[in-house]
């Protein structure tokens, strides 16, 4: 396995930090955070290059908060000047990595969203009989749960840099032993990092022909009930053992029964957005809120919710924009 180092100075260059503000930037445009960092944009990329050559940054504390959907988690959003630092890492860090993660993992990577997600899944469904079985599992608290040596260890094989290794730790460690913070950007590649050994593990060793992981949700796809319940007990060896991870909940079902995954509600022949995503769209309508509504049509996209969708829309009075609304009509977001 080829290791990269020389990656810290390459990396920590005026050019590199100053397209790690551009990236940092956006969606930050309106924050004060941002504007008081480019207010004086020279000076802190200056201050910053001293400070990560100099062997002296350290992040600042978090701003924490809580958010409840779509389940309770707290938050660690870092500040300004930690965002650049991080895009710069992530921007040069994320192409080594991403060269070895499987087909099969989703989330956090360029072109392997939910929708993509969601595709694969029901064309695996479609391959198997309706008589089959799915295992489907989920990891108990798993950015929480992440041991920080073993996170270590996964991303020394890939980087031998140890002056970037030890900064990017630095955005790893959280109040406890283990888990890393909620927020970061790098926690986004930790996660994949953290999870590739199982994707190759179900791959390789126990030769799952139809397999989907998004973040710590995986499936399994097209075996007997038996099967399931030895699948299940394996997988859930090798969490504990190689990744001191625990499983949180299991459902074996019939594929015909359909599957609950990426938000969607997903059968062999249709799918359909989940029932609180529609709750959610009502609402938004009822509120007038424009960016959410947009958000909700868009994930709804090419599936059979959209008539319901539209005929929320039909009947309130909410402007959208004119690119959107020309794709309603004209049919463009309706079921495939």
């Amino acid at each position: 396995m080829k290791r990269h180092g020389r990656l810290f100075d390459e990396i920590f260059t005026a050019e590199n930090l100053y397209q790690g503000y551009l990236a940092a930037r956006k969606k930050k445009r309106s924050s004060r955070a941002c504007y008081l960092f480019e207010k004086a944009l020279g000076d802190n990329i200056a201050r910053l290059l001293d400070e990560v050559h100099g062997n002296l940054y350290q992040p600042s504390p978090y701003h924490t908060f809580q958010v409840y959907e779509p389940k309770p988690r707290l938050i660690h959003a870092p500040a300004f000047r930690d965002r650049v630092v991080q895009h710069a890492i992530y921007s040069h860090i994320y192409p080594i990595f991403n060269q070895s993660f499987l087909q099969d993992s989703y989330a956090c990577r360029v072109g392997f969203g939910t929708h993509k997600a969601s595709s694969c899944l029901q064309g695996a469904m479609r391959q198997c009989s309706p008589d089959d079985y799915f295992l489907q599992l989920d990891i108990r608290k798993f950015f929480y749960r992440i041991d920080r040596d073993i996170l270590l260890t996964l991303l020394e094989r890939k980087i031998k840099d140890t002056r970037l290794l030890d900064m990017m730790m630095l955005f790893a460690y959280g109040e406890g032993p283990i888990g890393i913070p909620i927020g970061n950007l790098l926690s986004q590649l930790y996660a994949l990092v953290y999870l590739d050994p199982l994707d190759h593990f179900v791959k390789r060793e126990l030769k799952a022909k139809h397999y989907l992981r998004y973040v710590d949700d995986f499936i399994l796809i097209g075996y007997s009930r038996q099967e399931c319940f030895a699948l299940r007990a394996i997988i859930e060896e090798f969490l504990s053992d190689v990744l001191r991870l625990e499983l949180s909940k299991s459902t074996i079902q019939k594929i015909s029964k359909g599957i609950n995954f990426v938000g969607y509600r997903t059968w062999r022949s249709r799918k359909l957005v989940r029932r609180h995503s529609l709750y959610k769209f009502r609402r938004a309508v009822k509120k007038n809120d424009v960016k959410a509504v947009v958000s909700l049509i868009g994930h709804a996209k090419h599936t059979e919710s959209m008539p319901h969708l539209c005929d929320v829309l039909s009947k309130s009075s909410i402007n959208l924009p004119r690119k959107v609304s020309k794709k309603l009509k004209e049919g463009e977001y309706h079921a495939l």
